[in-house]
């Protein structure tokens, strides 16, 4: 009984460790954003006290990033992208793990080793391609440009492949008795039973689209259509930082992925733990 006390304990220690390993960095961005005082913030950063909401707080940073930069147009634009690449990718992508995991035709196999062999090809490596691809198309400076590479993903496929593999036969071969074509069993039976996989899938693609720089500034070239995470970065292009501002601009960054992950944190490792990443 000892022994086992003792593992547990351990590993409570270890857990708490690396949670706060990811959880501190965002105190400090969150808690500096209602810092006032700019060489507090600098002075705080050296120490224990850039985690504590310690000094002179208050909202004068998250006044002044709206005044320097059109904060809720770029929002705007990341909700809409973000939002679009999510509803998009996961009706395709979901479509597809369906077909390779339940349809048989030719072809099928070869597809599957290709989508398995763009896992371990990084997204840079094709950036410039996709880039010649989209301006021959007239696509540049657009919105529908930047939800463009949620609409077929490797990964998104596969994890849906794998979780739809894992639904019972029976439940397709007793609808298809009753009449339900394979639309109506991929919408009314497998959609509802792989909740946590579409979760999951939600949560990975809305990081990768909220967050992403490379491509947006890419195919990009003013102010109109460009998300947050590049609209923030007219806050570095002063040869004077100030990080109040940067801070507060983070949190508007940082809170809306935050707030989805909370909410479906159970579904989330729900699919990672049955159905997510199996071989």
């Amino acid at each position: 009984m000892k022994k086992t006390a003792s593992k547990k304990i351990i590993i409570y220690i270890l857990l708490l460790f690396f949670s706060a390993f990811f959880i501190l960095p965002i105190m400090m961005v969150i808690i500096g954003a209602f810092k006032v005082n700019e060489a507090q913030i600098l002075s705080d950063l050296n120490s224990f006290r850039g985690f504590l909401p310690v000094g002179k707080l208050g909202l004068t940073n998250f006044k002044e990033i709206i005044n320097r930069i059109e904060i809720f147009h770029f929002l705007k634009n990341s909700i809409i992208i973000t939002a679009s690449s999510i509803l998009i990718g996961t009706l395709i992508n979901s479509m597809l793990g369906y077909a390779l995991a339940r349809l048989k035709f030719k072809g099928k196999n070869l597809i599957l080793t290709v989508i398995i062999s763009l896992l371990i090809i990084p997204g840079e490596a094709i950036i410039m391609p996709q880039l010649l691809i989209v301006n021959s198309m007239g696509l540049i400076d657009t919105l529908i440009v930047q939800v463009l590479p949620s609409f077929a993903d490797a990964f998104t496929i596969y994890m849906f492949y794998q979780a739809f593999l894992a639904i019972p036969r029976e439940l397709e071969e007793a609808a298809i008795v009753d009449g339900l074509s394979y639309p109506g069993i991929y919408a009314r039976i497998v959609m509802p039973l792989s909740k946590p996989a579409v979760v999951t899938t939600i949560i990975i693609n809305s990081l990768g689209r909220w967050g992403d720089v490379l491509w947006p500034t890419m195919v990009t070239r003013g102010k109109k259509v460009r998300p947050l995470a590049v609209g923030i970065n007219q806050l570095f292009g002063d040869t004077s930082k100030n990080w109040g501002d940067i801070f507060a601009a983070a949190v508007f960054l940082i809170i809306p992925i935050l707030a989805l992950y909370i909410l479906f944190q159970r579904q989330f490792v729900d699919s990672m733990v049955s159905s997510g990443i199996k071989g």
